[in-house]
């Protein structure tokens, strides 16, 4: 008897290939390595806590919640790894650990599991947790102080007119979140991801360069490298270009819709640095942007084959 196997008939088009959810993200915790052990390496141990901490209590929340709502346990395909340590990369060094607990709680079930987990989610889970807290716990989501170095960050003290040491910012001796600071860490980290083709150049290259046209026109100084390269290796704008805008499930599809992604995310974050009190600005760039996604996609959306526009008062 010729045996029986179950059909699964799909519309096309159809698509083989052997990455899993598991190997991507598996591939961008790697990508995150560098700037995770320079963060390290940079504030101190405590730092170590700050990551195992947010990381664990990210994967606890969601196989909690999956328990109790009785679904399919999906802790173990590392989405929520990912987005606990991308949490822990967008903290200050010396944050306190209960505050890293609740962003996870945020990260996790308010942003992800209640929208439909992971693929459902209307923003970067990381980011939408960060917003919270910086919100709820400014005091502490805004102290980057540790050791020797206190006061602003190179990038505030930039804004206000100050001059500062645009190689060491760049290099990562400054203030800032535990991943933000090294942008060579960061790049080292994007450019595994590119290689490897888990995430498109379009939108990072297009939203940087959106970003530094309008500081040219509006930041006040034209086209000085000096301030282009101190606004593009503070508040972290390289690690969300490359590693928060490009998620899968809140980053537009289409090659088009990258493109005007892209051009947004660089007019937000230039609006918020250029005209807005504060010097950071890419946080709140990103989940506005992510917000609009929907509509980028219903503009960008290429047209079926063999569509025919429908004559005033006749059909297609």
């Amino acid at each position: 008897m010729e045996e029986k196997r179950l059909m699964s008939v799909t519309s096309n088009p159809h698509i083989r290939d052997n990455c899993t959810t598991r190997k991507i993200m598996m591939h961008v915790i790697i990508a995150l390595m560098p700037a995770t052990l320079f963060g390290i390496w940079h504030f101190g141990a405590y730092t170590i806590a700050v990551i195992l901490v947010t990381v664990v209590s990210a994967m606890f929340f969601e196989w909690l919640y999956e328990k109790l709502m009785h679904l399919p346990i999906t802790v173990n395909d590392g989405s929520a790894a990912l987005t606990g340590l991308l949490l822990a990369l967008n903290m200050p060094p010396r944050i306190p650990l209960w505050i890293c607990v609740i962003g996870s709680l945020v990260a996790i079930v308010l942003v992800k599991q209640l929208f439909g987990g992971l693929g459902q989610n209307f923003m970067n889970p990381a980011l939408g947790a960060r917003c919270f807290l910086v919100i709820s716990f400014a005091k502490y989501m805004t102290d980057f102080s540790y050791d020797t170095f206190t006061g602003a960050t190179r990038l505030a003290q930039l804004k206000s007119g100050e001059l500062v040491n645009t190689f060491e910012m760049v290099v990562g001796n400054e203030m800032g979140t535990i991943g933000e600071v090294s942008v060579l860490a960061v790049v080292i980290g994007a450019c595994y991801l590119i290689l490897l083709g888990i995430i498109d150049i379009t939108i990072p290259g297009t939203y940087i360069l959106t970003f530094v046209i309008f500081w040219c026109i509006f930041g006040g100084h034209g086209l000085d490298p000096y301030y282009i390269t101190g606004q593009l290796a503070g508040g972290g704008l390289m690690l969300g270009a490359f590693f928060m805008a490009t998620d899968y499930v809140s980053s537009p599809i289409t090659t088009k819709g990258r493109i005007i992604f892209g051009i947004i995310l660089g007019i937000l974050t230039g609006v918020f640095r250029v005209f807005a009190s504060g010097a950071e600005g890419v946080s709140y760039a990103i989940i506005i942007s992510n917000l609009l996604v929907p509509l980028i996609e219903r503009w960008t959306v290429p047209k079926c084959f063999g569509y025919v526009k429908p004559e005033k008062g006749g059909k297609a």
